[in-house]
């Protein structure tokens, strides 16, 4: 049976106090901690087979060239993907997004009038980029409205789906609220319409299973760091016959066969799409985070974090005037306001206290400006969060609320 006490050990920097306490860490649905054996990945790459990919001869060429592409072979896997070949390295959810969005806006797919359709819950990144989309082209942004409850309106996104939709970006788990949307319901919907399926699962990737073949979606998106591996890489997952079709992006080395100055011929996918010097070291140290968790297993990770979660909302749901955004079955956040007081002063006393947590519109402005707030406090958590920990928060939480009245 896993416990995060016995793991605790591996993750060096949560061994230090803040203002005199012991650290506790619930800020996991911006960025996690690290591992040990990541930190070592990270330094050995560094100190062993530094060197640029590919097309090297000399042994550390070799080494990198492999291990970058062993760690594409193990995301892979770990997606359940078809090929490795559907496997392209990113800066971050961000960066496959964007990737997407302007591959396919510059594949003439999308015109003038056509829809986009996006949700209520969506983080900036995945907003953005849509909204760029259309300004050039002419498209329409569509939102998919949520209930009072954080979820989604099905009846409405059905709705939405008789119109010209070509394009549905959805968040697989919102980072505001932590309402896990029905992404396999939701993409055969849009599938069966024709439309293209792009999927964010930076807040997912590290609480689910993440089977791509199941889910049915066209791209799907996360990022590294929110999966116990350093900041700066990412994945983007396409359909190996849609990437071969669309056009790259942005130009350089690695993603071209041939140039002259007359014209260019461009290398198949996923290469197609890595247009420069990759972070390979961010590459192979995500593979060595993928194997942490899933020595772990998925399975374990999520059943303790659901048991934390429902453990921290019942613990805090008696303090007088809180609010607890989302769903009851919300996953990875916690989302919270006290009547009468302003998140970002109830964040900063928890954090005198020693508890990280995250104030803010959480990159959900229009989420926030849906419910009539400018922001919430947010716990999220994660493998080594310990009930231990939820309790102290719990005490603490009553405690600035009782300071700040």
């Amino acid at each position: 049976m896993f416990s995060p006490e016995s793991i605790l050990a591996d993750f060096p920097i949560l061994d230090q106090s803040i203002h005199g306490r012991r650290l506790i860490y619930l800020d996991n649905a911006a960025t996690n901690q690290k591992p040990q054996c990541v930190l070592d990945t990270s330094r050995r790459y560094y100190e062993s087979i530094n060197s640029n990919i590919h097309r090297g001869t000399h042994q550390l060429a070799r080494a990198a060239t492999e291990a970058f592409e062993n760690s594409r072979n193990k995301v892979a896997k770990h997606l359940n993907a078809v090929s490795s070949d559907e496997v392209i390295f990113t800066s971050g959810t961000t960066g496959g997004i964007n990737l997407a969005a302007n591959i396919l806006s510059l594949s003439g797919r999308i015109k003038a009038n056509d829809e986009i359709l996006i949700s209520a819950l969506e983080h900036h990144s995945n907003i953005v980029p849509w909204q760029m989309l259309c300004q050039r082209i002419g498209a329409k942004l569509k939102i998919i409205p949520c209930n009072d409850n954080g979820t989604l309106d099905l009846d409405a996104f059905r709705e939405a789906l008789k119109g010209p939709v070509k394009i549905l970006a959805l968040t697989a788990i919102s980072n505001a609220f932590g309402t896990v949307n029905p992404i396999t319901e939701m993409t055969r919907a849009a599938k069966s319409v024709g439309a293209i399926v792009l999927i964010d699962a930076a807040q997912s990737i590290a609480h689910l299973p993440t089977d791509v073949q199941s889910i049915g979606a066209d791209f799907l998106a996360f990022s590294g760091h929110k999966l116990y591996a350093p900041t700066g890489i990412g994945i983007l997952w396409g359909r190996k016959n849609l990437l071969e079709e669309l056009p790259p992006w942005q130009g350089g080395g690695e993603m071209i066969k041939e140039v002259t100055f007359e014209r260019t011929t461009y290398n198949d996918p996923p290469f197609k799409y890595e247009a420069g010097t990759p972070n390979i070291e961010g590459a192979i140290a995500l593979a060595a985070a993928i194997d942490y968790v899933n020595r772990i297993g998925l399975k374990n990770i999520h059943e303790h974090e659901a048991s934390l979660i429902r453990h921290a909302a019942d613990a805090i749901s008696h303090i007088p005037g809180i609010r607890l955004y989302g769903p009851a079955d919300r996953s990875g956040s916690l989302s919270f306001n006290i009547e009468g007081l302003h998140h970002y002063d109830v964040g900063t006393l928890l954090d005198q206290m020693g508890i990280a947590v995250r104030t803010g519109h959480h990159c959900c402005q229009p989420l926030m400006k849906r419910f009539g707030i400018t922001g919430t406090v947010r716990a999220s958590f994660a493998l080594y969060n310990t009930q231990q920990e939820i309790n102290t928060f719990a005490k603490s939480l009553e405690k600035a609320v009782g300071m700040l009245r």
